[in-house]
């Protein structure tokens, strides 16, 4: 069982009670990698969502021609996989750890559950994905808007 104080570490799960915390505790799993280690690959099916305590994850994308395009650079904190929550899809990218990292994963199946016994606490969790996902789309559009005008 991961313990409470490491869950509310989250930016996903900051904003969320105690109690319901504790009983997201019992279900999100722990998972140490090692460097270079993967979590998914690009083609995969999707089914869990991550955040990480420690270490560094490294979103990419290899091209055609065999180039790795590093898409994001997630720290302690951060959180990926969200679309596997809310879409039955296949990864776009990869995941890797760039150094040891220790993560927390949520499954699909438990998240699922949890829509159907708490939705209370799976409406929370969705709306923060939601509000991070706006705010991260605002800063994409604005580096693009400004690369623009400054071209």
């Amino acid at each position: 069982m991961v313990n409470i104080s490491e869950l509310k570490k989250q930016i996903l799960l900051e904003d969320i009670a105690d109690s319901e915390l504790e009983r997201l505790s019992k279900i999100t799993q722990e998972l140490s990698l090692k460097k270079n280690e993967f979590i998914f690959k690009e083609g995969e099916d999707t089914k869990d969502i991550y955040m990480i305590r420690s270490g560094k994850i490294e979103i990419n994308k290899v091209t055609p021609d065999g180039w790795k395009q590093t898409l994001a650079v997630l720290t302690a904190g951060s959180f990926f996989g969200e679309l596997s929550i809310l879409e039955k899809r296949k990864h776009e990218a990869n995941a890797s750890a760039i150094e040891k990292s220790e993560l927390l994963k949520l499954s699909k199946e438990d998240f699922e559950k949890m829509e159907k016994d708490d939705i209370s606490l799976a409406l929370q969790i969705l709306k923060k994905i939601a509000l991070i996902m706006s705010k991260n789309l605002r800063r994409m559009n604005d580096k693009f808007l400004n690369a623009l005008i400054n071209y």
